[in-house]
């Protein structure tokens, strides 16, 4: 059977997930916006930065993401701004699969993480990130735009955002040009934290 697809994404209290710019993603909002992470163990484990870290709900719902997640699929742009960024083991430790034009062969990187290049389409990402995860799940990494096509063709199943206490006031907005018509949630969990709140909903058809 099929795993899940879902994404899980950090986001704004005005909606907002990402700055405009890709030059900006290191910048001070986007550290705001993701401060909850930084500091908890199994982000530094990941990152190999070291030991220590704090332990609690928050950690434990980045390993159990992290844990679920047997394949990943994300767009051209959260590519190309990782690829310049991302350090030379790649966080994700599994097949990664980008939806692009461009042509290139898969990228093997240490670590566990290869990214394969998928030129005809979404659901065909999707259809080889599933084979990929076997029985685990699959995470639609980003970014927005991305994420949004899949939810807008129906092609997502659950998601989680973890509400931060921050405003952004523009950028990459989450659910800009969601085709409501067609999306109904379903709640399924609501845990807060003094750092975020981890809101998840199942996805339905209308």
């Amino acid at each position: 059977m099929a795993g899940t697809a879902f994404f899980s994404v950090s986001m704004s209290l005005d909606g907002f997930i990402a700055p405009e710019s890709s030059d900006e993603l290191m910048g001070k909002q986007w550290r705001e916006l993701q401060q909850w992470v930084f500091p908890q163990r199994f982000f530094r484990e990941n990152l190999l930065l070291g030991e220590g870290g704090e332990e609690g709900r928050d950690n434990d719902i980045l390993r159990e993401t992290f844990a679920r997640t047997g394949a990943s699929v994300m767009g051209k742009r959260m590519f190309d701004a990782g690829e310049a960024m991302w350090p030379e083991q790649a966080p994700f430790h599994t097949s990664v699969f980008v939806v692009t034009h461009e042509k290139r062969e898969p990228w093997q990187r240490p670590g566990g993480t290869t990214f394969h290049f998928v030129n005809d389409g979404i659901e065909s990402a999707l259809d080889q990130a599933r084979e990929a995860a076997g029985d685990r799940d699959v995470r639609i990494a980003g970014g927005g735009e991305t994420i949004l096509e899949y939810v807008n063709a129906g092609l997502v199943d659950e998601f989680s955002i973890a509400l931060s206490p921050v405003l952004f006031g523009c950028g990459v907005r989450l659910f800009d040009g969601v085709d409501a018509d067609r999306v109904a949630l379903e709640q399924v969990r609501a845990e807060s934290s003094r750092n975020v709140t981890h809101l998840t909903y199942a996805v339905r058809q209308r």
